[in-house]
């Protein structure tokens, strides 16, 4: 009921709403052009919970295309910019292209995607200024963590927060049709937007608030293994692997077919002889101490994980400065202890991605609780065929008796 309900009220909002791209242009609407949907992430948000929010979107896309109403099938997904985030030491980096990341023919092998500069240019070639016909702002249901009662629904109210009016850091990309969406549920109930406008350009901003409609399942892994790292990177960390650690995907035994869509699992992956960690710090050490260890402890815990492996190489992943990395170094002096510093001037996001990649391929992995970073790791090694043992694995903070093994997300295909 409450869904006839919220599409009636949608309704009556664009009820006298016609393509505003095409009046704007003094054109009758096509059918047969393509219609836009653009996303954005809530700026604090870090690079790997972006990839989980991209996944929701792109399997959103994927769902469409197999649409019984035309204009669906019609939309193609545009990949929002990469902006300066939390973790990246860079200041002056924004609207870094997905291809930056991602191999973008991956992506499109399981949706219609495409780059923003992209997008200008089949809407607006030379990069005038764009109107987005209807933009929706996702919020939550401020009443519902009030009253503790949380239940699927939807309905435009009175924005929680300032909207803005400029996205993705482009002065030339704005809307004078902007709408506060309060959301709870999951991403397909926004298919009740689409169904009724024929706006040819949407945005959905703090995209983040609709939750997974295919977590876990097939369309969800396939999704998340079509999200091949940009081939350059593969290179890279394939070099390292070699010359530091003893480690090649034929005798590692990870090869994958150049499409993943030819992927047959079967678990069967050895990894390179090393131990690989994910030692997450800065925020977490502070906020977490608990589930997060320190430094000695930390040691003392990949110790015993090289000892109980027969393992004399360890890669270690971490956002530590420098100096507390030294630190770790000395620490484990009897071992061979690596990260990844080479200058091959890449931002900080390609060289976290070069972190994913090494720490996928090892023997063995340990990463840091609840961390999107460790969460991505143990999917690459999924997708790879890693035994489940030798993936699930965390440090343990101060609160050893608290201390369980990860969740288990085995793929599916």
């Amino acid at each position: 009921m409450y869904k006839t309900i919220y599409i009636i009220l949608l309704l009556r909002i664009h009820s006298t709403v016609c393509n505003n791209f095409c009046e704007a242009k003094g054109e009758q609407c096509n059918v047969n052009k393509h219609r836009y949907l653009l996303y954005d992430v809530n700026p604090p948000e870090g690079f790997n919970l972006r990839r989980d929010v991209y996944m929701r979107y792109a399997v959103f896309i994927h769902n469409l295309m197999k649409s019984s109403i035309p204009s669906l099938t019609k939309f193609k997904l545009i990949l929002p910019p990469w902006t300066n985030l939390y973790h990246w030491k860079e200041q002056k980096l924004i609207q870094i292209p997905w291809s930056f990341f991602f191999d973008i023919d991956s992506l499109r092998k399981f949706a219609p995607v495409i780059e923003m500069h992209e997008f200008f240019d089949e809407i607006a070639p030379k990069y005038t200024k764009i109107k987005i016909d209807e933009v929706y702002v996702l919020q939550h249901f401020e009443d519902m963590f009030k009253t503790g009662i949380f239940e699927d629904k939807m309905e435009i109210q009175k924005c929680n927060k300032e909207i803005r009016t400029n996205f993705y850091y482009y002065n030339n990309i704005t809307s004078d049709n902007i709408k506060c969406l309060s959301f709870h549920g999951h991403i397909i109930d926004l298919q009740n937007i689409l169904k009724i406008t024929e706006a040819r350009t949407i945005l959905f901003d703090h995209a983040e608030v609709a939750l997974h409609n295919d977590f876990g399942n097939k369309i969800y892994w396939q999704a998340r293994r079509s999200m091949r790292f940009n081939k350059q990177l593969q290179q890279l960390a394939l070099q390292f692997r070699r010359k530091y650690l003893n480690s090649t995907d034929e005798s590692d035994n990870t090869q994958l077919p150049e499409d993943w869509r030819d992927e047959n699992h079967e678990r069967a992956a050895r990894g390179g002889p090393y131990l690989s960690v994910h030692l997450r710090q800065k925020d977490f050490i502070v906020g977490r101490p608990k589930d997060v260890p320190n430094l000695e402890h930390a040691v003392k815990q990949i110790k015993e994980i090289l000892h109980i492996q027969g393992l004399s190489i360890v890669f270690i992943a971490t956002d530590a400065p420098i100096k507390e990395y030294e630190k770790l170094k000395h620490y484990l002096k009897d071992f061979f202890v690596y990260r990844y510093t080479l200058d091959e001037n890449l931002i900080d996001g390609q060289l976290a991605i070069i972190d994913q990649i090494i720490c996928s391929h090892a023997r063995y992995f340990v990463g840091t609780h609840e961390s999107t970073f460790s969460f991505r790791i143990q999917e690459e090694r999924e997708i790879m065929g890693f035994p489940i043992e030798t993936t699930f694995n965390r440090l343990c903070g101060s609160d050893i008796n608290s201390c369980h093994k990860p969740s288990v997300w085995k793929i599916i295909y």
